[in-house]
Parts: C-alpha cells; sequence; structure tokens
C-alpha cells in the first residue's frame, strides 16, 4: 500500500500544480479565489502527508487513510471529466489529461490494496 498510495498523491499533487495554472477555483467559484484555493491545498496536502505517515507505519488509521487518498484520486477523474463533457476548455493540454487519468490509475490501485488490507486485517480477526 506505500507504492501505490504514495503515486496517487504525487499524482493529486501534480494535479493541484496544474490547477493553479488553469485558475481552478474560478472553475469552483471558491470563496476568496486563490486565497481559498491555497487554504483548500494547504489542508488537503497535509491530510495527505499525514495519511502517507500513517500508511508507512501501518498504523490501524493507515487503511481508512488510503481510502480517503483514493477516493480523491478517483473523484478528481470524475469531477474533470464532467467538467470536459460540459464544455470547458481547461486540462486539455495532453499533460494535464495524462495526470487526470493518472489520478483515477492510482486511486483504482489504492483502493485495491485497500480491499486486500481490510481482507488481510479481516482474516487474521477470525
Amino acid at each position: 500500500m506505500p507504492r501505490s498510495y504514495f503515486w496517487t498523491m504525487l499524482f493529486l499533487i501534480l494535479h493541484q500544480i496544474d490547477a493553479a495554472y488553469w485558475k481552478e477555483w474560478e472553475m469552483f467559484d471558491v470563496p476568496g479565489g486563490v486565497q481559498g484555493f491555497l487554504v483548500f491545498n494547504g489542508a488537503a496536502i497535509a491530510l495527505l502527508l499525514v495519511g502517507y505517515k500513517h500508511v508507512l507505519l501501518a498504523s490501524a488509521r493507515a487503511p481508512l487513510y488510503a481510502a480517503v487518498c483514493a477516493a480523491l484520486g478517483v473523484a478528481t477523474f470524475l469531477i474533470h471529466a464532467g467538467f470536459a463533457l460540459a464544455g470547458q476548455e481547461q486540462f486539455h493540454l495532453p499533460l494535464s489529461v495524462a495526470i487526470i487519468a493518472l489520478c483515477l490509475c492510482g486511486g483504482v490501485w489504492l483502493l485495491y490494496d485497500v480491499r486486500r488490507i481490510r481482507g488481510a486485517l479481516a482474516r487474521q480477526a477470525q
């Protein structure tokens, strides 16, 4: 799970760097504009990093943090696919599209690992 968490987290952070270029706060009408965007990203990245620590230490909370990170990866793809279908022109450069697709891939991989870990923990508890 550390590997799949790392890659999902990396793709999410890369996406947020790209999102600053595309002024994503305007797409979401974030209160406070760029300042609200920065506050959101400070909290989101802190959460991802704390989660990574839990995953590396194999704490009891690791599967929960991993599930949150995975959900963010999948949600990032779904939200931006919706924007693309609605005709938004942001995030259409090749690397922007690739990063969003990699968020989905990382999220699915991480969800698989979370399911595998939870299954192993359930078998141990029996």
